[in-house]
């Protein structure tokens, strides 16, 4: 029953134009989403909409993953920075698309949820910390911030490597930012629903 409703809401996502390409549509088949979420959810795994995953927080509507996962536009050898990491589902998407994954979440518990929900997918890393401060002094291809952020934080543009993408939602607004010859190119890309970015740590 599972398999029928995840195969009805990836061929959904693409009929509606949100999963473009063949990769990410693979790796959308690949992580079972049901393994991101409470068990008292499990019916629902599948459904198109954001299911609670305690401490105010949420694992992110399909459509959402879909289309910020589809406009980071992951290159195979990059190297990703992801800030909340919530339960690791956008996390595990991401790790069939690049060569590492570094997921940032500053809920304990729900670092703990997602250290164990990761913990066969090899080429990400989980810590626990305030995301908003970047990771140590790293430089990143893609960077993408999956709660709702009041501006885009200096310390990640500092982060994103030259020709890099961040993805980031500010206020209820989505942008793809891109670093171009030391200029930041901001493009918006839409209306979306998240839980606020939780800073100062």
């Amino acid at each position: 029953m599972l398999y029928e409703k995840k195969s009805h809401l990836i061929n959904e996502l693409i009929s509606e134009g949100i999963l473009k390409s063949e990769k990410v549509i693979e790796a959308f088949k690949k992580v079972p989403r049901e393994r991101f979420i409470p068990k008292k959810f499990l019916a629902e795994a599948y459904g198109n909409y954001p299911l609670p995953i305690d401490f105010g927080q949420t694992i992110s509507q399909p459509l959402t993953v879909a289309a910020m996962t589809e406009a980071l536009d992951v290159k195979k050898n990059n190297e990703v920075l992801e800030i909340g990491a919530g339960s690791g589902y956008q996390a595990a998407i991401l790790s069939f698309l690049a060569k590492k994954v570094v997921t940032l979440e500053r809920i304990k518990e729900l670092y703990e949820f997602a250290k164990k929900n990761l913990a066969d997918y090899k080429n990400v890393t989980i810590i626990f910390g305030d995301g908003t401060k970047g990771y140590g002094k790293e430089k990143f291809d893609r960077i993408i911030v999956t709660a709702s952020a009041r501006e885009v934080p200096k310390k990640l543009l500092e982060q994103l490597k030259e020709g890099g993408k961040m993805i980031i939602p500010v206020g209820n607004e989505m942008f793809l930012i891109e670093k171009k010859n030391g200029r930041i190119k901001k493009t918006f890309m839409g209306y979306y629903a998240f839980v606020p970015l939780v800073e100062d740590f």
